[in-house]
């Protein structure tokens, strides 16, 4: 298991765990950052990624992305 900051581009994931306190984890899954879900890593633009997550794409800093565990 990994960070998803350390996912490799265009590759599929699986999220395992959110770290975090409450707030942080909250608004993850507001996002659709839920554990179970695929997600993958679209680009990288000046330090934040773009996400690929249930049908969307979100831009996320590499800190929210740090707190991503995946497999």
């Amino acid at each position: 298991m990994i960070p998803l900051v350390f996912a490799e581009k265009d590759k599929s994931y699986c999220i395992k765990r959110i770290n975090g306190k409450d707030e942080a984890r909250r608004h993850l899954n507001n996002l659709g950052f839920i554990e179970g879900e695929a997600v993958a890593v679209v680009a990288e633009l000046a330090g934040n990624l773009i996400i690929a997550v249930k049908d969307s794409r979100i831009a996320i800093d590499r800190a929210m992305a740090q707190r991503i565990v995946v497999e």
